[in-house]
């Protein structure tokens, strides 16, 4: 499936249904923490912008989150 192009913001918000928790920001970064999965994982949340593709795929790897599951917490 392919990748769904949403802000830092909503990043967060997904991440915070599937359990992680902020821990931190420094700057514009969010670092959310999962204590099941004992994972830490940075979220830029740059004012409005757009995290590239890429950027959006490491953190779902990171996570360990798929894209499907991405979807339906979105």
């Amino acid at each position: 499936m392919k990748l769904p192009r949403t802000t830092g913001e909503k990043v967060v918000g997904a991440l915070k249904r599937a359990g992680f928790a902020v821990v931190g920001i420094r700057g514009s970064h969010h670092y959310l923490y999962h204590p099941q999965r004992d994972v830490i994982v940075t979220i830029p949340v740059h004012s409005g912008r757009i995290p590239a593709p890429r950027t959006l795929q490491t953190i779902l790897f990171q996570a360990g989150i798929t894209v499907d599951e991405f979807q339906a917490l979105l």
